[in-house]
């Protein structure tokens, strides 16, 4: 932990989109903020968009591209140019109303913030966080509001983090401020054995570790990215994910301590993929046609000249431009797109087969025929019909969380 040259610790708190949809929970936040800061911390806050507004720009600018009754795919630099905008509004809205308390309050971009990518547009990763003009205004005493989901590549362009990017911002800057704490704020207060929307008995779990959260956020659990788990734990950052109105409850998530718990943790589902499967096709093909679809992939297996491999979609402008991409660049290739995955994630789960075993009869009695199955010490994931989604991620549950 790092002091500011007065003694005070500094925490970063992030606060979603759903936080500040509006004036009156920008009010609220702001209150939030103030009184962390009165209680004798140095406070960054970074914020993402209110509301949906990202899907709003999102949409806006697919619908100028129509002409002619044609659509054409925006570029990917003016989306970023576009969607940035969004957390603009909530840093500028979020300290005008903490200066309206009585506070002096900053609001930085994230270039401003020195948060540098890599030149990717739409989903860069963060590569350097050099925060001096952050530091510089902590030392005055002032609070720092942060655009998220955004920084300056190396050709110092404006990019974006992709979904769930603030969360990203907000642990790098805890990691290059030396924060006492990363405090995640949303509409849910922690992280559950399962999404309770889908599976209504979900748990909640007080304490997790880094490696099984980041497992289980990248199978599809939304409450905090996966890119922001895997800084915090390469960095050794506690997180506390939290409810924005209701304090009850959090999970802390932080690295391993002495005393392990084994077994299963929670189930995740991911619907935004798409499969690809091949036979008689060379694998460096395959990933040279989704280098040039502009796509990433995940469980990658192989076998000689056959293979298959999950393409996650969550992080692209439109899955529809995406299925034409990978069909135009891989027309030997079969794709499906009405298929989910399903996994669940948990300490030792390779072990004797015992887990696999249980976790395909939990997809039989779901009626859930497994496309593909890969497992691991930490998580076992299967693709599955994406309307037999639900009911696969109940059974499971009801199977491995006690």
């Amino acid at each position: 932990m790092r002091e500011t040259e007065i003694g005070r610790p500094v925490i970063v708190q992030k606060y979603g989109g759903s936080s500040v949809a509006d004036v009156e929970k920008i009010g609220r936040v702001a209150d939030s903020v103030v009184a962390a800061k009165q209680a004798g911390n140095d406070v960054v806050v970074v914020v993402s968009a209110m509301g949906k507004t990202t899907d709003s720009l999102i949409a806006l600018a697919h619908s100028v591209t129509n002409v002619n009754g044609s659509r054409s795919e925006p570029a990917r630099r003016e989306l970023d140019m576009l969607v940035s905008t969004g957390e603009r509004v909530s840093m500028s809205l979020l300290s005008i109303a903490i200066q309206a308390r009585g506070y002096h309050a900053i609001s930085f971009t994230g270039s401003q913030s020195g948060i540098l990518t890599n030149d990717r547009h739409f989903d860069a990763r963060i590569i350097e966080v050099r925060p001096h003009r952050i530091e510089d205004e902590l030392s005055r005493g002032s609070i720092v509001i942060v655009a998220g989901y955004q920084g300056m590549s190396y050709k110092r362009e404006i990019t974006t983090l992709g979904r769930g990017g603030s969360d990203t911002t907000a642990v790098a800057l805890a990691a290059a401020l030396e924060a006492d704490r990363c405090e995640i704020y949303s509409d849910v207060d922690g992280v559950y054995s399962a999404d309770p929307r889908v599976v209504p008995e979900a748990k909640h779990l007080p304490e997790l570790d880094h490696a099984i959260l980041q497992e289980m956020a990248e199978a599809g659990a939304k409450v905090v990215c996966a890119q922001a788990v895997e800084w915090a734990r390469k960095r050794n950052i506690v997180i506390h994910a939290r409810s924005t109105f209701d304090r009850s409850k959090e999970t802390i998530v932080a690295p391993p301590g002495t005393k392990q718990l084994a077994g299963a943790r929670a189930v995740t589902g991911e619907a935004k993929i798409s499969f690809l499967s091949w036979s008689g096709v060379s694998s460096s093909s395959v990933v040279e046609g989704l280098q040039r679809a502009g796509l990433a992939y995940k469980d990658l297996a192989l076998a000689g000249d056959r293979g298959s491999a999950i393409i996650p979609l969550l992080n692209v402008p439109s899955a529809d431009k995406a299925h034409d991409a990978l069909r135009a660049a891989l027309p030997h290739v079969e794709i499906s797109n009405d298929v989910a995955t399903v996994s669940v994630v948990g300490d030792g789960l390779a072990g004797d087969g015992t887990a696999l075993g249980q976790f395909v009869a939990a997809l039989t009695e779901a009626q859930a025929t497994p496309r593909a199955l890969s497992a691991g010490p930490l998580r076992i994931t299967a693709v599955i019909p994406a309307d037999r989604s639900a009911e696969a991620q109940r059974a499971i549950h009801h199977v491995f969380v006690k």
